[in-house]
């Protein structure tokens, strides 16, 4: 169990950067699946995305579970859930909730930046994302809180009238006599993770704010009212979320490219380019870091391709990066796609905080050093961060809420 690095961070930066990184989260997929339609075809992305999803979820929520005290099999305990997953980031994806009872409840999306993304895409991207995704998924999410739970749509886009609130509503109901959710092989692998298994520091109930969730459910999450341990460990939690749903995309991708390793790699990689200078960008942004080699180590630091620490074993420091065999490369998680011959996610991280830097990388596949070099010239945005920032996620401003507690209705 390694010291995390978000302990650094004061209260109020984490505070900030906590639904920073369920939004990087959120917008993995919007890296990765423009390159899933280039090498499989649309209805194998659909299904690519529904494995990766069902394969990760029910262990990170689970995790997030335990580490903030709120383990049920109530409709509360799923919708908590909801709301520290990267499935859901706050705002961007805006889920509203009502409660019934233990067993029942609604929720509806004020705003699902996911539909605005695809919308322009036509009715066949919607009706998969909203469709064919989302069934599956939903329910794969609940089982971790109760394999008896059903979520069931109201109603959902394709929108008419196309310009109707809310974007989507569904119900949540739990009833014994449900057939229960079963999980998909996948998701038996992601548990064999060591991502899956990793400790992290417990929270400290002493430090000053919320220790963890287990009050009522709130209408939003005031990330501010958690105390700094309990802050520290979401952080280190969704970077380990952002870990298992990588490699259940990687199950489901090599199930696809077959005897084609290569392939599988590039699609990966290619989805961690996009991702890692995007969240890059967030990260530098959202905490006002300052630019050049100071800022740009400061966001490695922070940046989720390296976090928890431990999981993934690197000293970040002044003008170098070394990176030593860890789990993460046991599991073949991102960190497994960076070294001497594959610099561009660095690149990419790099790009986005201080253009004038370039990575340079020697080693091997798992203990290499990347030193980060000043030049004269600023380095061109890749094509999949380009590619990635498409999403209204890239510019997604969040905006002060109230929280209110939610009670039965």
């Amino acid at each position: 169990m390694s010291q995390s690095r978000y302990a650094e961070l004061s209260r109020s930066e984490l505070a900030v950067l906590v639904p920073e990184l369920l939004l990087i989260g959120h917008m993995i997929d919007r890296s990765g699946m423009a390159w899933c339609i280039q090498s499989f075809g649309r209805e194998e992305m659909l299904q690519i995305a529904i494995e990766e999803w069902a394969g990760a979820s029910p262990t990170y929520t689970k995790r997030m579970q335990r580490a903030l005290n709120y383990e049920g099999n109530d409709v509360p305990t799923i919708f908590k859930g909801l709301q520290l997953d990267i499935g859901a980031p706050p705002q961007f994806m805006d889920f509203r909730y009502t409660v019934r009872d233990r067993w029942h409840g609604e929720f509806h999306l004020d705003h699902c930046g996911a539909l605005l993304d695809v919308e322009p895409m036509g009715d066949d991207y919607v009706l998969g994302m909203c469709h064919t995704i989302e069934d599956p998924t939903f329910d794969a999410t609940a089982v971790a809180t109760n394999p008896k739970a059903q979520m069931r749509p109201l109603h959902r886009p394709p929108r008419v009238p196309a310009d109707r609130h809310p974007h989507c509503a569904w119900t949540v109901v739990i009833d014994e006599s449900h057939p229960a959710v079963e999980d998909i092989p996948a998701a038996e692998k992601i548990r064999r993770t060591c991502a899956a298994a990793w400790e992290l520091t417990p929270i400290d109930p002493s430090d000053e704010g919320l220790a963890d969730y287990s009050g009522p459910l709130l209408s939003d999450l005031d990330f501010a009212a958690f105390s700094h341990s309990a802050l520290t460990r979401m952080a280190d939690e969704v970077c380990l979320q952002m870990h298992l749903l990588y490699l259940s995309f990687a199950i489901a991708v090599a199930k696809r490219a077959g005897d084609d390793a290569e392939l599988a790699r590039s699609v990966g990689t290619r989805q961690l380019i996009g991702v890692a200078g995007l969240g890059a960008e967030r990260i530098h942004r959202a905490l006002g870091l300052p630019g050049g080699i100071e800022g740009l180590v400061r966001v490695f630091e922070l940046h989720p391709l390296f976090n928890p620490a431990g999981y993934v074993v690197a000293e970040i420091a002044e003008n170098k990066v070394a990176v030593h065999r860890s789990p993460a490369h046991d599991d073949r998680a991102w960190i497994s796609l960076c070294g001497p011959d594959s610099v561009q996610p660095l690149q990419a991280i790099a790009t986005a905080v201080a253009p004038r830097i370039q990575v340079r990388s020697i080693g091997t596949d798992t203990d290499w050093t990347a030193e980060l070099v000043e030049t004269d010239h600023p380095t061109t945005e890749l094509p999949e961060v380009s590619v990635a920032k498409v999403s209204r996620g890239a510019d997604f401003q969040f905006e002060p809420r109230r929280s209110l507690p939610l009670t039965v209705v």
